[in-house]
């Protein structure tokens, strides 16, 4: 089968080497580098338990079905390609600034996850505030990998299995039969025939020839301390005041705005402010630390909040889209799923089916 993939981010280059795996002929068109968009603008948590505390069943069980599969997607991803993504379950602590909060917090705690008293969260973590903390949900398994290495480590996985990667191709325009049947894709460079198209263009999943794909883009800043000579960089990603703090080579990185801006990725200094504020003070240490980048990326979005992951209405499309804040726990899930349903060998999961929104 010859399938076209339109967009090099995690989803699309996931599917398409769990497809090029399965023997088919797989092309990548990417607007710029495989990697960029949301996933290289991510911060490279896994959170099971923070971003998903008002989440639905579907999608709960959808991320731990997929945080399940993250240790050997990864092990397999570094042995195929050559190349570290740096998983490691380094844990997460949610922090509760009064009790109110924290009773909330108590609602998650079970096995891997237990509640701390103040002192044990400055135990586990220094850096936080010695008052204005009421405790925290400390889940001792969850994970984190390097973003940035991900995008270019999937692209060397696929492109080994036989895929093709054409990067500064962008998709312009969905060749259809008369019946509406999409065959294949237009780029400036040409014309692409395929026996079946994703769509995986993240955050411009609805822009492309009027698919009719109801994608919008959430625009996240974030920005990158560094710590001062002799200072070491928390190793949980810790979540608190409204911003979250993930470990990073360079430092501690810190997210992230939302905000309904369209497609622009200026970054601002009232957003750099904002996240300077909240992070020292939930951590005043950090005021000594350096900023060294500011950043600002594009999650995609659906009305519902929930992943569109399989066919559409349009014949000979499918959709991959609509992960929002997730589209890096989801990775290895997203990738069994769509290409599973390409295969015949699965249905569409009926709460994340692209069709449930209509034309």
């Amino acid at each position: 089968m010859k399938i076209i993939i339109i967009g090099g981010g995690v989803a699309g280059l996931a599917i398409g080497w769990r497809l090029a795996e399965a023997g088919q002929e797989v092309t990548v068109l990417e607007r710029s580098q495989p990697g960029g968009g949301a996933t290289g603008a991510s911060a490279g948590m896994l959170a099971v338990t923070a971003e998903l505390q008002d989440a639905s069943l579907e999608e709960m069980e959808f991320a731990r079905y997929s945080n399940v599969l993250w240790p050997s997607f990864a092990e397999k991803l570094e042995a195929v390609s050559g190349r570290k993504i740096n998983y490691a379950a380094k844990g997460a602590l949610l922090l509760a600034d009064d009790a109110a909060a924290l009773s909330r917090l108590s609602r998650q705690a079970g096995p891997g996850r237990v509640l701390l008293e103040p002192p044990q969260v400055r135990a586990l973590v220094p850096l936080v505030a010695a008052d204005g903390i009421a405790g925290g949900l400390w889940s001792a398994s969850e994970a984190q990998i390097d973003n940035r290495s991900l995008g270019p480590a999937l692209a060397v996985a696929l492109q080994k299995a036989g895929g093709r990667i054409l990067a500064n191709e962008a998709a312009v325009r969905l060749e259809r039969e008369r019946d509406g049947r999409v065959i294949g894709v237009q780029t400036p460079f040409g014309r692409h025939a395929a026996d079946a198209v994703i769509l995986a263009a993240g955050a411009w999943s609805g822009l492309l020839d009027k698919a009719g794909e109801p994608v919008s883009p959430v625009k996240g800043q974030m920005i990158l301390l560094a710590p001062p000579a002799g200072e070491t960089v928390p190793g949980p990603v810790i979540w608190g005041g409204g911003i979250y703090a993930v470990s990073r080579a360079e430092g501690l990185a810190i997210g992230a705005t939302m905000e309904d801006a369209g497609f622009d990725t200026t970054v601002t200094p009232q957003a750099r402010e904002m996240l300077l504020r909240s992070a020292e003070k939930l951590m005043p240490a950090l005021g000594r630390w350096t900023l060294i980048e500011h950043w600002a990326g594009l999650r995609p979005r659906a009305p519902d909040g929930l992943p569109m992951l399989g066919p559409t209405r349009s014949e000979g499309l499918w959709l991959a889209g609509g992960q929002y804040r997730n589209g890096i726990l989801f990775a290895p899930a997203v990738a069994e799923t769509v290409a599973d349903q390409i295969l015949g060998r699965a249905s569409p999961i009926a709460a994340f089916d692209p069709r449930r929104f209509g034309t």
